[in-house]
């Protein structure tokens, strides 16, 4: 049997289980305001990840059609931020 180390162990299971996409989401909305600035942040309801897809919840019409016109530079601020190409696409809700 082989040994371990913890954090070794939680990144495997990580990796190879379903709560990947809610930790990633979950580390976004962290630094959400970084990446799209407080205001954007202040409105933001929801954020979640569901196949390389990020999507954003927000009841604020122009908001929305603002973040539809920034799509490419989310996916370059969030995939710069995380450190990997994780988004590949965003979805306004």
């Amino acid at each position: 049997m082989a040994l371990f180390k913890l954090g070794d162990a939680l990144k495997q299971f990580v990796q190879s289980s379903k709560i990947k996409n809610g930790i990633r989401a979950a580390q976004i909305e962290e630094v959400w305001a970084e990446i799209m600035g407080t205001t954007i942040a202040k409105y933001t309801n929801k954020i979640y990840i569901f196949d390389k897809k990020l999507f954003i919840e927000t009841s604020i019409g122009p908001l929305k059609n603002e973040l539809g016109f920034q799509k490419v530079q989310i996916i370059e601020r969030v995939n710069e931020k995380m450190g990997e190409n994780m988004i590949t696409e965003v979805i306004i809700k």
